[in-house]
């Protein structure tokens, strides 16, 4: 079993930087891809960035350039580095878990932390 534990979310202004961690609790963390996920209110939950167990990265268009996932295997912990934020970027943030490749669709994923509330003031 992996269990995960998000922290870092709050509230910020809009141009400001928040940096997530997700601390996974497993024996063989670096064979887990690992993703960041975010559901706004009324929306579904949508793919943010992930990260394969070597450090190959995917992004999602509507962050690319402005958040960085990066992962410590010697930690078990992933981060998610946001910068420049937007008020929509305003949601729960979610990190999942998967043995192996790298994925963008939250069904995909096996193991989730219980997510951390990301809120981007104008």
């Amino acid at each position: 079993q992996v269990h995960l534990v998000e922290s870092g979310g709050g509230l910020v202004q809009a141009g400001g930087s928040l940096r997530l961690s997700c601390v996974a609790s497993g024996r063989t963390f670096n064979t887990f891809a690992m993703g960041w996920f975010r559901q706004a209110p009324g929306k579904e939950r949508d793919f943010v960035a992930g990260i394969s167990g070597y450090g190959n990265t995917d992004y999602a268009d509507s962050v690319k350039g402005r958040y960085t996932i990066s992962r410590d295997n010697a930690k078990n912990t992933v981060y998610l580095q946001m910068n420049s934020l937007k008020p929509e970027d305003t949601a729960v943030y979610y990190c999942g878990a998967r043995k192996w490749p790298l994925q963008r669709v939250p069904t995909a994923y096996n193991y989730w932390g219980q997510g951390t509330q990301v809120t981007v003031s104008s």
